[in-house]
């Protein structure tokens, strides 16, 4: 559990005349440029605001969230909203609101839309606050990994992690974060790679030769160690394996879809699916920052 302050302190947001208490001391330091992590709430309000999509399936994917959310907080008023594409705008739906509100972000990363679309609608209703979006989190390498091993992920796999990319430098933070806790769990490396704005792109990366320069030999032992290992690559060469981390179908999604990779894991939400659990402790834990 994250340790708290011993009390907020007011911090300028990038949006004019909107303060927010200060992060929590324990939070990544990805975290750390924005004032905007409020640690703790009275409200009785969520309001799950997610990007939108034109994607019916993606659209079906984030409701389950939001519904499986509400059904395991009752005592929530849980009310879904968009910062693009969707409606009902997150503006819209404070403005509705009876009583305090709180923003959780179901987004991976901090980025843009954290930092001034949230930010900003928070601003124009006062004692609205605005959480940590869900990534970062081990939580979410869980459901990666879950994802991997359903695509069949096997031992000698490269292994990129599909993030969609910020040209906030926190939000390409949160990534490679994501991307080492992944690789933790998977125990080989992975490398963040990025849809747009940020780079390597995953083009890139799923195009980029794996193979490695290695030194000579020392001992006979090395040799023939090294010749049995080619000989079993041969039959079994390595694959390029791309894990999709995107909350949902979508552009984006159909996108890293079409990169190139021997394997594509499905996004962490599949229409029709069971939400993983991990996902709505995770917008819970964000509401009421425990």
């Amino acid at each position: 559990m994250t340790a708290l302050l011993d009390g907020p302190r007011p911090v300028s947001l990038p949006v004019r005349g909107a303060t927010l208490p200060t992060p929590h001391d324990a939070l990544p330091a990805a975290h750390g440029a924005w004032g905007g992590w409020e640690p703790g709430t009275t409200a009785s309000v969520l309001v799950a605001a997610s990007h939108g999509t034109a994607s019916p399936a993606g659209q079906d994917a984030i409701a389950g969230l939001v519904a499986a959310v509400a059904a395991a907080r009752p005592d929530l008023a849980v009310v879904p909203a968009f910062v693009d594409v969707q409606s009902p705008a997150v503006d819209a739906v404070l403005a509705e609101a009876d009583a305090e509100a709180r923003i959780v972000p179901l987004l991976l990363s901090a980025g843009y839309h954290t930092r001034h679309d949230l930010a900003g609608a928070a601003a124009q209703r006062p004692g609205t606050t605005v959480s940590r979006p869900l990534g970062p989190d081990p939580r979410l390498a869980a459901v990666l990994e879950r994802r991997l091993r359903e695509a069949g992920l096997r031992r000698g796999d490269r292994v990129v992690l599909a993030c969609a990319g910020s040209t906030d430098p926190a939000g390409v933070r949160d990534c490679q974060a994501m991307a080492r806790m992944l690789s933790e769990r998977l125990g080989t490396g992975v490398e963040a790679a990025y849809v747009s704005a940020a780079s390597p792109t995953l083009a890139e990366a799923v195009a980029r030769d794996t193979a490695e320069a290695r030194p000579e030999p020392r001992s006979l032992g090395e040799s023939l160690r090294r010749s049995l290992g080619r000989a079993w690559r041969s039959r079994r060469p390595s694959r390029t394996v791309v894990a999709t981390y995107l909350l949902a179908p979508g552009f984006f999604a159909s996108r890293v879809a079409g990169c190139g990779a021997d394997v594509v894991t499905a996004p962490l939400l599949v229409p029709g699916a069971e939400v993983p659990a991990e996902l709505v402790e995770l917008v819970l834990e964000r509401f009421d920052r425990l």
